[in-house]
């Protein structure tokens, strides 16, 4: 059957009914769950059966019953669900639980930022070379088996896992010290808001690459951890940090169109998506004297044959009906495929999340928040298999800020299908640059910022003696993680600063990196910001702010974006540019900087082993074009390069949080304290909600 899409693709009226495809049996037919311990004199069961018990995934539980993975909960969830179980019926709109709902009664052994359940097939038992990313094809959920049972290779996988002697409780609890008190407050409203999901997904972050670099070590593997990001997002549910706890419909605060998440323990950790493999996301409401499930929401990522070629138009295929063991069947009408079908009929808005794939590491995916939609009509149809599934069209509300149409478009630019409107220079940079690098106007007539010349390096053409004596190390094939001959891993407290993936593991002040005294080669992990640009980073146009800097590729926290590059100055130099009002692209490390609100430490400037001034005023990089912001998702780390003969200090740009595409890139210029005579302070023009008004 060929469906176009914008079109009704529905199928002629009696073509197929619905109502005698399958067996449907209600939600409330449950196996039980938590059986009790046999009683053999019961004459209600069998002799040595156990009494039906059946209790819900977020309790409350009985005398010996414990929550099994992924449904811990905390003790205040505890409380609240047995509160909600004492509340008379007629005064519970719809029974909300924050723990993960019934369509993912199954043990997330793969999600991880790749497409959980896809259908890739790779080597069973070969884990990439990312610590974040594994083979998925074992796993449940959507596009997956659809029978919710591990399989061996999969379970042997996750046994070596566990081999490490990591205390992850312990690690979160000394990471959770460092927090700033005020972020709790934030964190315990019982609805979340804009700040509560940007530190939630901070903290995550933090908490996952803390975990990845101890657990790395432990294992002395150069292949990565495994899996840290299933730990630090059980250890946040069960600590309850977390944005929107309770489960809603509609719009979830604090989350806006066009956020990007690299793992399906993010979408549930901000209130947006809960289970962590199922596709679809419902809740039970009341309805007369019955209960039924309503969709909130559901991830579109490959797995099944889904139309995905209309911005506004998804043409979404039901879960189920494929399992390795029994072969491909029809799907059912139940649990996720009823609960879609009930929200056509009651006309509630579906939140839609897009994988997309992520080209920087093809294993993997960028899930898009795309925004609302309204399920407009559903049938069936037979797929590839043979077999029928449920196909449901899915259109996207008007009025919303696009998401999915700039992926769209970038993927047009990239294979030159479409031209980027508003070109001056296809590279600004005329090959400096591995990658080039375009110059963008489409909002005024402006052709170009002021002359300078393109220089990707750091020029000092005074430097000074290293403040201590350096040999490099002798790693010849590259630096190991846990390598106790390892100078350079030991100068940065026993860590490689940088997980397999290339992200900065930690946010200590300085960040030593192998450099020319070293013996390992170019591809060393431990070089990570002497490779040059590895992103796609246009300069562009801004209303009102002159020229800025934003990526064609999406960002993940920790990533490296670029270095200043410029002339490095003395501080005579920059009182005397200061003196001339040409002071607009002077680097100053001695400034005050507030780069990370969430943890107390970070409120001022990295401690670096000497001042450091760079202007980039006639020479300099894509980094002069970084604008200042007051809530910036960009921030500044010193960078050392082992070198015996003279110091060697870089400013190196990190992504604080993941950075949709063409959003722009900012970082804090920071201000002097005290303020001397005649300063003037610069009118900040950054527009966050936090904004001080000024920089100087």
């Amino acid at each position: 059957m060929d469906h176009n899409l914008g079109q009704d693709p529905a199928p002629a009226a009696g073509s197929f009914d619905k109502s005698r495809v399958l067996n449907v049996k209600p939600l409330r037919t449950l196996v039980p769950v938590f059986p009790s311990p046999s009683n053999p004199s019961s004459s209600a069961t069998p002799q040595g059966g156990a009494p039906f018990v059946c209790v819900s995934p977020s309790g409350p539980f009985p005398s010996g019953v414990a929550p099994f993975y992924p449904f811990f909960v905390s003790p205040e969830s505890q409380r609240l669900s047995e509160q909600n179980a004492q509340t008379p019926t007629a005064q519970r709109a719809a029974p909300i639980s924050a723990a993960v709902p019934i369509n993912s009664f199954r043990t997330p052994t793969g999600a991880t930022n790749g497409d959980v359940g896809s259908s890739r097939r790779k080597s069973r038992g070969q884990l990439p070379e990312d610590d974040n990313f594994v083979d998925l094809s074992e796993v449940d959920g959507e596009g997956g088996t659809g029978d919710g049972k591990r399989r061996k290779p999969q379970k042997r996988i996750r046994e070596k896992r566990c081999s490490s002697d990591v205390d992850p409780d312990a690690v979160a609890n000394e990471i959770l010290k460092t927090i700033n008190p005020g972020v709790f407050e934030i964190l315990n409203q019982p609805d979340g808001s804009r700040d509560a999901v940007a530190y939630t997904l901070m903290i995550y972050e933090v908490m996952r690459r803390k975990l990845g670099q101890i657990d790395e070590k432990a294992k002395g593997s150069h292949s990565g951890a495994k899996r840290p990001d299933l730990k630090a997002g059980t250890l946040m549910n069960t600590k309850g940090i977390r944005a929107n706890s309770r489960k809603r419909i509609g719009v979830v605060p604090g989350v806006e169109v066009g956020d990007i998440f690299f793992f399906r323990f993010e979408l549930c950790l901000v209130g947006l998506h809960a289970p962590s493999m199922a596709g679809i996301d419902y809740l039970g409401t009341k309805v007369s004297q019955e209960e039924e499930p309503l969709a909130v929401s559901i991830v579109s990522s490959g797995g099944y044959e889904d139309n995905v070629e209309d911005g506004d138009v998804l043409i979404y295929s039901g879960q189920g009906g494929t399992s390795r063991e029994k072969g491909a069947s029809d799907q059912k009408l139940e649990r996720g495929n009823l609960a879609l079908e009930r929200s056509l009929h009651r006309g509630n808005d579906v939140r839609v999340i897009r994988g997309m794939r992520d080209e920087a590491h093809p294993t993997g995916k960028v899930y898009v928040y795309d925004g609302l939609y309204k399920i407009q009509n559903s049938w069936v149809e037979k797929a590839k298999s043979g077999f029928n599934v449920f196909k449901y069209k899915l259109v996207r509300l008007p009025g919303q800020p696009q998401a999915y149409m700039i992926w769209k478009s970038i993927l047009q630019w990239t294979d030159k299908s479409a031209s980027r409107v508003g070109v001056i220079l296809p590279d600004l940079t005329s090959g400096a640059e591995k990658l080039p690098v375009c110059l963008v106007n489409d909002v005024d007539n402006e052709k170009g910022p002021a002359y300078f010349t393109y220089s990707p390096t750091l020029k000092n053409l005074n430097r000074l003696a290293p403040v201590e004596s350096s040999e490099g190390c002798t790693c010849n094939g590259g630096c190991q993680p846990g390598s106790h001959k390892c100078g350079c891993t030991q100068k940065n407290g026993g860590y490689l600063p940088y997980s397999a993936a290339g992200l900065l593991a930690d946010l200590k002040s300085v960040v030593y990196e192998c450099g020319p005294s070293c013996h390992c080669p170019p591809s060393c992990r431990n070089r990570v910001s002497q490779g040059g640009l590895k992103l796609r980073l246009e300069v562009f146009r801004t209303k009102g702010k002159g020229w800025g800097l934003r990526s064609w590729d999406p960002i993940r926290a920790g990533t490296f974006i670029c270095e200043y590059a410029g002339e490095v100055i003395d501080n005579a130099r920059v009182e005397e540019l200061s003196g001339e009002n040409e002071d607009d692209y002077i680097f100053d490390s001695t400034r005050i900087y507030q780069q990370l609100e969430v943890f107390s430490s970070d409120v001022e400037a990295p401690k670096i082993p000497s001042p450091l001034y760079i202007t980039a005023r006639n020479e300099g990089n894509v980094a002069r074009f970084m604008n200042h912001s007051c809530t910036p998702n960009v921030l500044w780390r010193p960078v050392v390069r082992e070198n015996k003969n003279e110091a060697d200090l870089h400013v190196a740009f990190y992504a604080i949080r993941h950075i949709p595409p063409m959003m722009e890139l900012t970082y804090d210029y920071g201000i002097v304290l005290p303020l001397k005579v005649g300063q003037k302070k610069k009118k900040c023009l950054c527009g966050s909600v936090k904004c001080r008004g000024y920089f100087c």
